[in-house]
């Protein structure tokens, strides 16, 4: 099977389009076109749907595509092993994690990782799905509980847990309570339990809701209940790691929380000897030192 064919084939099918692949492979449209037709009767099969909004894999198509996407992946693992020979470190990292941690603590740490190492592009993907690693669809993880996935790299980083959060001037307006029961005066800011998060803190939230809580916020995520709380909507859960970032942000209750969650960062075995996940593995830790020792200097103060 002609290989040059096979990459404009995966192009088209990624696209939809032979004019955005012809565009990607800087190819005329026409070009594109004659190509898809050559291996289409090489295969003696259809690829493609045709209609006026673009084109649809048949299932001939989706059997193929299946085959180029890994065969992408595992292309995209041996550059980066080649790349990571080399002494200077450059190139694309992708990294998968929750939108809450992602945007709340990972994102606004960032700008270290770059100081030390400006050639190095992250592609940083925030979403609840957990991404399969062995199949080069992200180069490392940082999850909220230890990845089930085979030929995996493992370290512990560290725990969370969720707690109770408000804004000075919400409790100003409101009262701070002292105990559980007091909650059926105050506005609940939750992430949803149907939404998909660790089993700790829908479990936390659903303790919460045994108190008769007559006014909730739901979202879909931490970051928005963050906001919730910093505009004082009323008393939200929130992962513990917030509040280094977020001075702010006042405790309460605090000897209510849910039960330790364990965060973990993971790579692929074949990534094992990458100097790009080496130096952003070490950035973590030496983050994750900092942000202890600033929460031990505000629990002394």
């Amino acid at each position: 099977m002609d290989w040059d064919k096979l990459r404009i084939f995966h192009a088209v099918a990624d696209a939809g389009s032979l004019t955005h692949a012809g565009d990607t492979l800087h190819l005329s449209q026409s070009a594109v076109s004659r190509q898809i037709r050559a291996l289409e009767e090489s295969l003696d099969a259809t690829l493609f749907h045709r209609h006026a909004r673009g084109l649809i894999l048949t299932e001939q198509g989706e059997l193929l595509f299946d085959a180029t996407k890994a065969m992408s992946k595992r292309l995209d693992a041996a550059s980066a092993r080649i790349r990571d020979s080399d002494e200077e470190m450059y190139g694309e990292l992708r990294v998968t994690t929750t939108l809450g941690f992602g945007l709340m603590w990972l994102a606004p740490r960032l700008h270290h990782f770059y100081e030390k190492y400006p050639n190095i592009k992250i592609d940083l993907m925030l979403e609840e799905r957990v991404l399969d690693l062995p199949m080069r669809e992200a180069d490392v993880a940082i999850r909220m509980k230890e990845p089930s996935q085979a030929d995996l790299i493992r370290k512990r980083l560290m725990s969370v847990t969720m707690q109770l959060y408000a804004s000075q001037g919400y409790l100003e307006q409101n009262g701070t309570p002292a105990e559980l029961a007091d909650l059926k005066h105050h506005r609940l800011l939750c992430q949803r339990t149907t939404s998909k998060q660790v089993n700790a803190a829908a479990s936390f939230v659903q303790r919460l809701l045994a108190y008769n809580v007559p006014s909730m916020l739901t979202v879909n995520n931490y970051f928005g209940v963050l906001q919730g709380v910093k505009h004082d909507l009323g008393i939200g859960v929130l992962p513990d790691y917030v509040t280094q970032d977020v001075p702010d942000l006042v405790p309460v209750l605090p000897d209510e929380k849910s039960v330790e969650v364990p965060v973990y960062l993971a790579y692929p075995e074949e990534l094992r000897a990458s100097k790009r996940i080496s130096a952003f593995r070490d950035f973590v830790q030496e983050e994750i030192i900092i942000h202890r020792k600033g929460i031990l200097v505000e629990q002394a103060m």
